[in-house]
């Protein structure tokens, strides 16, 4: 399935649809019992319009990859939800970790990383700053968690003060950093937009 492009025929073909899911209609020779699984993909892809953000307004994405993403992920989380109750019911309150210290470094690694990579991409103004900060922010928030659950009682309390004074102002930071590096892609879109329009009346009026 494929949009319209920018250009004056596209946009002249988009008018009135734009910011809106395309209708589904089965294809041909599946009826009810012969759906076939890309136009139930399409069918719950219809259900959800894409967000309003200046990119859809230009070009919606419909990759397919991104078109199966959605229902696969949500089929995903609603299968998390009973396994989760398994978890938490069957897991025993204490055990012991061959390799807990292994793993603990080998995460400090990947914050190491990610903390790097952000403070790089902040540097370059680059935009993939906002993908960097995003997953840093996962990470410290998921540093803090595990910290707070798997100190031992007489340093919980050092624990708290880490996660309150550090890894949870720096992933607020950090998710800061991606929602304005997110906002300013879409106001550069808006400007290329309005300089791509200003340059089409200029060459006309030449």
């Amino acid at each position: 399935m494929s949009r319209p492009g920018p250009g004056p025929q596209g946009r002249a073909a988009d008018s009135g649809t734009r910011g809106s899911p395309e209708p589904w209609s089965p294809e041909p020779g599946s009826g009810p019992g012969g759906a076939t699984p890309e136009s139930l993909v399409d069918r719950v892809a219809s259900l959800v319009g894409p967000a309003a953000e200046p990119e859809n307004a230009v070009l919606t994405d419909q990759a397919r990859a991104v078109r199966w993403a959605g229902p696969l992920f949500t089929l995903f989380a609603l299968i998390m939800v009973p396994w989760t109750v398994y978890i938490g019911e069957s897991l025993p309150r204490r055990q012991l970790s061959p390799h807990y210290d292994v793993s603990w470094a080998g995460f400090d690694v990947f914050l190491l990383s990610a903390l790097a990579a952000t403070g790089y991409l902040a540097l370059r103004r680059s935009r993939y700053l906002a993908m960097a900060a995003t997953a840093t922010a996962v990470l410290l928030v998921v540093d803090a968690w595990f910290d707070l659950m798997t100190t031992p009682e007489g340093q919980i309390a050092q624990s708290i003060v880490l996660a309150a004074v550090v890894e949870l102002p720096l992933a607020a930071v950090c998710v800061w950093l991606s929602l304005h590096t997110h906002e300013l892609a879409e106001r550069r879109i808006v400007l290329l937009m309005r300089r791509r329009g200003a340059g089409g009346r200029w060459s006309r009026m030449r």
